[in-house]
């Protein structure tokens, strides 16, 4: 059996950058390939698709936000991201996970945190349930008055109306529909959805129920669904069924 070496595509601007990380990561045994902006980002994807892509969120043109948003709604959308970002903001590396990316690291950095960011990443996603997975079959999960479609990875209301998700957001109701009627911690749901742990500081997960429940119409007062538990972290209230395959 050929055993697989991971690819990993570096999109980033700064050529020393690229090079730096991109020579690191054939040492530690994957395959590189480097990329400057969004057109050699397209133009080396035309050859098959990575198993990670690290993008750089500050490129000139089209920035690195934009480019993660067309990932994920293209035929590369079950390929793993981990964004960099010279700007170390809350509501960046929000905006960044909202737009689908699986990590982020704020730039300087460390090549061997970089390394760890994207195993973690790897390994995450490659031992994701099946539901997540977009080449399985697909599966409708019905709460209350919403059901989920696994594979376009959206929400249909009562009435079928579809709620698009980013992929923060996707991640996160996933956890809570695998795990209903559960106290999860902060760093539980931090850890599940990003592969990390959180530090004292850090609002991020808050900020993803907040935005998760304005898709659920959720009220934070009264919530139906995903239930605030002080010092403890939160519940998702909701019984949850699998109603068969999706569309």
């Amino acid at each position: 059996m050929i055993e697989h070496i991971d690819h990993i595509l570096i999109v980033d601007d700064d050529r020393g950058i690229r090079e730096l990380v991109g020579t690191y990561l054939e040492k530690q045994g994957m395959r590189v390939t480097l990329a400057a902006n969004g057109r050699e980002m397209r133009a080396r994807l035309e050859d098959g698709a990575p198993d990670l892509i690290v993008l750089d969120l500050m490129l000139p043109g089209e920035d690195g936000l934009a480019l993660c948003r067309e990932l994920r709604v293209g035929k590369f959308r079950a390929v793993p991201v981990v964004m960099l970002t010279a700007r170390d903001e809350e509501a960046d590396r929000i905006l960044g996970l909202e737009m689908g990316a699986d990590d982020y690291l704020p730039k300087p950095f460390a090549v061997r945190e970089l390394l760890a960011r994207i195993r973690s990443v790897l390994r995450r996603t490659r031992m994701l349930p099946p539901g997540m997975q977009v080449t399985e079959t697909a599966q409708m999960l019905a709460f209350g008055d919403w059901r989920l479609d696994t594979t376009a990875r959206h929400l249909l209301d009562a009435q079928g109306t579809m709620v698009a998700l980013s992929g923060a957001e996707y991640r996160l109701l996933r956890v809570f529909l695998d795990h209903p009627q559960r106290v999860l911690t902060r760093d539980q749901l931090l850890n599940l959805t990003q592969g990390r742990q959180a530090d004292p500081f850090d609002r991020s997960i808050d900020l993803l129920v907040s935005r998760l429940r304005q898709r659920l119409r959720d009220v934070a007062r009264e919530p139906r669904y995903i239930k605030t538990l002080r010092s403890e972290g939160y519940v998702f209230a909701s019984s949850v069924a699998a109603v068969g395959e999706a569309s």
